[in-house]
């Protein structure tokens, strides 16, 4: 099959190209900024690459170009997205709202299927049982970027395009390793933590995150673009399922001794404003974009893509938690005790 693959040089984009030229696709990578497509163990995947932008009609390509490239692939897979938390609305709308409209106009020219890349957390502040089919709502995002892969996604059910929406929650690295090629969005605010630069979070009693490895992300998103006849209009979490309490992680982080274990908040009690002055700066630019994780309690599930698969996530909890923090010691991410 003929893939082309957008955010190719991103952190999954780069480990979908690689499972799928493994398993004998001929793949092209879409790039932007960088022009290096690697796995996530940081080798280089070798696979052609074209150089454009989704946030530009035609990606920035002449008509004939735009035509070419949609008429020799026979499948899209839209990783490309901004992820960060700090952005402005036009941002957002630019590249995960357009971006999906210019990947859907290039798909459709071409009579490509389209694999889309979204995020479990479209579900915004609700707790309790997220299922697969659920309507999107409307409102109640904890940030833009929830917002803007919400809207995403609706352009994608209302196109006329054959499509499979993929939802990962919180990519995190490998199972067996806890190995990530780079450190981002929430290992930053980890870090923070760890080091207790920033000390206090608000956080629910019955809060919970849902951490992901990468590889379980990466080879689902690998299957559904082998099984796209079978997943065609469906949406899939590509989630562990099974949701650590915040109370658990902070603990986790804190059985390290030179690590510092946050005071959990709740958030009725919890004032930035009376935070020491380097923290409370620390906690608005980075660590604070992330508290909403902090306050909810959603539990995914992810019957749909087991009933495809056969099989889901393997066992996550605190043990996967401790393989993640070494795997940042050891790469010097985080100091050693």
């Amino acid at each position: 099959m003929r893939i082309l693959v957008t955010g190719a040089a991103g952190l999954l984009g780069g480990e979908v190209c690689a499972r799928l030229l493994a398993e004998g696709h001929e793949v092209t990578g879409l790039v932007h900024r960088n022009p290096t497509v690697c796995a996530n163990d940081g080798s280089v995947v070798e696979v052609a690459t074209l150089s454009g932008d989704v946030s530009l009609p035609r990606f920035g390509w002449d008509e004939a170009h735009f035509t070419e490239v949609a008429t020799r692939h026979d499948l899209l897979v839209h990783c490309a997205a901004t992820v960060r938390f700090d952005l402005a609305e036009e941002d957002y709308r630019a590249v995960n709202v357009e971006g999906v409209a210019h990947a859907l106009a290039l798909a459709e020219a071409g009579g490509m299927d389209f694999l889309h890349v979204s995020t479990a957390y479209v579900c915004g502040d609700t707790s309790g049982i997220i299922r697969e089919d659920e309507e999107l709502p409307e409102s109640g995002f904890a940030n833009g970027y929830e917002a803007s892969k919400a809207a995403g996604e609706r352009l994608v059910r209302a196109s006329n395009v054959s499509w499979a929406i993929a939802r990962p929650s919180i990519v995190v690295g490998e199972y067996e390793s806890g190995a990530i090629r780079q450190f981002d969005t929430t290992y930053a605010a980890f870090k923070l933590i760890a080091e207790g630069r920033v000390r206090h979070m608000p956080a629910k009693e019955d809060g919970t995150l849902d951490f992901v490895p990468m590889d379980h992300v990466a080879s689902g998103i690998a299957l559904l673009a082998n099984r796209m006849d079978d997943a065609a209009g469906g949406t899939f979490h590509l989630v562990s399922g099974q949701p650590l309490p915040v109370a658990q992680f902070a603990q986790a982080i804190g059985s390290y001794p030179h690590f510092h274990e946050p005071e959990l908040v709740a958030p009725e009690n919890f004032d930035p404003i009376t935070l020491p002055a380097l923290e409370r700066r620390l906690y608005r630019r980075v660590a604070g974009l992330y508290a909403s994780y902090f306050q909810r309690d959603p539990h995914f599930s992810d019957s749909q893509f087991r009933m495809l698969a056969g099989r889901g996530c393997p066992p996550t909890g605190e043990p996967y938690i401790r393989r993640l923090i070494d795997y940042c010691i050891e790469a010097g991410f985080l100091p050693r005790g």
